[in-house]
């Protein structure tokens, strides 16, 4: 077999893969996360039960990849957001980040559903692997800022004291590697940000800000330079 002919397999399957993954964010969209099903799916692309399986062995394995795919859009969205601005001022790098966290998930509801709020029915997120790194992608990006800014942040949030068996292993080992002096407390202060960014957006995603402001968007732009100011950035 050639080289052509083998890397043309490998495109078409890469395609095949793709379309799976968006046919089942469309089922995700319409009937919730219980509405994914392998073979559902098949039928909607006109595939062989046993044809699509050949892709994703299980539907937590799809459900797996679409994961993959969905942190890393939002972790995407948000590097991107920080292009342009300065590698040195960690308090306009935490508003860029937040800002993009907010237009991602209001532009993207039923993915943000999916991977912070609506539980598959059976379904665990593995404990390590790809699916576990990119889910942490987010909050070390958060971590890079919070390291940027710490001696100040440290010294305006009097942190806690922590220890690294507090953390995910695999969040702990990404945050090591990228900032080998960092504490473990900045890792907590990471987590908290995060917590209060996550906790508004939710809110909103959930419809639960729909009767108490007109402009969420507002609401939250206010708390995260609040929340910038408390870290004395």
């Amino acid at each position: 077999m050639s080289e052509a002919t083998t890397s043309r397999r490998a495109r078409l399957r890469a395609e095949t893969a793709d379309e799976i993954k968006a046919t089942a964010l469309k089922a995700l969209t319409t009937g919730g996360a219980a509405a994914i099903s392998l073979r559902a799916i098949a039928r909607d692309m006109g595939m062989t039960a046993g044809a699509i399986y050949s892709y994703f062995d299980t539907r937590d394995a799809l459900i797996t990849a679409l994961m993959v795919d969905i942190h890393n859009s939002l972790a995407d969205a948000e590097t991107v957001a920080l292009e342009g601005v300065p590698a040195d001022d960690p308090g306009a790098r935490l508003q860029a980040i937040a800002l993009a966290y907010r237009e991602w998930a209001v532009g993207n509801a039923e993915e943000f559903r999916l991977i912070y709020g609506d539980a598959v029915p059976g379904y665990e997120v593995p404990s390590e692997g790809p699916a576990r790194e990119a889910a942490h992608r987010a909050c070390a990006l958060l971590t890079d800022i919070v390291a940027l800014g710490w001696p100040a942040a440290a010294a305006a949030q009097q942190v806690n004291s922590a220890s690294w068996s507090d953390f995910d292993p695999t969040l702990a080992r990404l945050v090591q590697q990228s900032h080998p002096g960092l504490p473990p407390e900045a890792v907590a202060v990471s987590i908290q940000i995060w917590g209060r960014l996550h906790g508004m957006v939710t809110l909103e995603i959930y419809g639960q800000l729909s009767n108490l402001t007109v402009d969420p968007g507002k609401l939250y732009g206010n708390d995260v330079t609040a929340l910038t100011r408390s870290l004395a950035w």
